[in-house]
């Protein structure tokens, strides 16, 4: 049921990197950590949160470099320093168990968290979660794949941050990614994902990094064996028009010991926010059953 709650702010230090997260207080009611996706953040999880506030104690973290989360330095982001991180907030918060609702690249650190540790998770959505999908470098030599990461990541020193003139510039560009957002949701997620720079200008908050390449993918093999390990009862959400290769298609269902599926017509690869009272309304019915 939707409330009036409204979130606040908190960090925690993980690998000496200050991170963000909303918690949605409701201290004493059964735990939810919501994960986002790439180049996105906390706030994407604003409605989805609501929606369950009052009968669930909320906690939403911002990736690191992302959202008001610190930039890594030195290094690429690699996925199991997103699911240390996670491993680090549960641990800290006390958090465990859990229900886990992870999106996107977020959908895949929610899985391999729970298969790290099930006894932490009392279920998982995963909401059009990257599953297993064709990696290019496999046909690489080693040296080849290592070369075409440094190269890769050499390039990205010298992207620039894109800056918008005004704020509504980039609400244009966020609607463009997005066509199924409404006005609202749109100003919503530009307003709490953008910083605006000395120059009056804004830019997206994440860090252009994690657009890098990683030196060493996940083997699909290791991520096989770790939703293998998952106990929970895991629940698939995937949009009709979403991506490719999502947690749930190609067969992958077949290495959960209980999962389902549900596609979602007439929504992008923002299905909690394309379609939001339907992906409610599966969510809050696996979470009864």
């Amino acid at each position: 049921m939707k409330t009036d709650r409204r979130p606040t702010s908190h960090s925690y230090y993980s690998q000496r990197l200050r991170l963000h997260y909303l918690d949605w207080a409701n201290d004493g009611a059964p735990n939810m950590l919501l994960v986002h996706g790439v180049q996105d953040h906390c706030h994407t999880w604003d409605w989805y949160a609501s929606a369950f506030s009052s009968e669930y104690h909320i906690v939403v973290p911002d990736l690191r470099g992302h959202g008001d989360s610190e930039w890594l330095r030195g290094a690429s982001y690699q996925m199991f320093d997103y699911v240390y991180d996670i491993a680090q907030l549960v641990r800290q918060r006390a958090l465990g168990p859990t229900v886990v609702v992870g999106h996107s690249m977020g959908g895949t650190i929610a899985a391999l968290f729970t298969g790290l540790y099930p006894e932490l998770v009392s279920k998982l959505v995963l909401i059009e979660g990257v599953g297993l999908w064709p990696d290019p470098a496999e046909a690489m030599t080693a040296g080849e794949r290592l070369r075409a990461w440094i190269d890769g990541t050499r390039q990205l020193a010298g992207r620039e941050r894109k800056r918008y003139p005004t704020l509504d510039a980039a609400l244009g560009r966020m609607q463009e990614a997005n066509a199924h957002l409404s006005d609202a949701q749109a100003r919503h997620l530009t307003v709490h994902g953008t910083n605006q720079n000395e120059d009056g200008t804004y830019s997206w908050k994440f860090d252009n990094y994690t657009h890098g390449p990683s030196a060493i993918r996940v083997p699909s093999h290791l991520t096989i064996s770790l939703w293998s390990a998952i106990e929970c009862p895991v629940l698939c959400i995937n949009s009709t028009q979403g991506f490719g290769h999502r947690i749930g298609q190609n067969g992958t269902l077949a290495h959960f010991r209980r999962a389902e599926l549900i596609d979602i017509d007439d929504a992008g690869h923002w299905t909690h926010h394309d379609q939001l009272a339907r992906v409610v309304e599966a969510s809050a019915d696996f979470f009864r059953r």
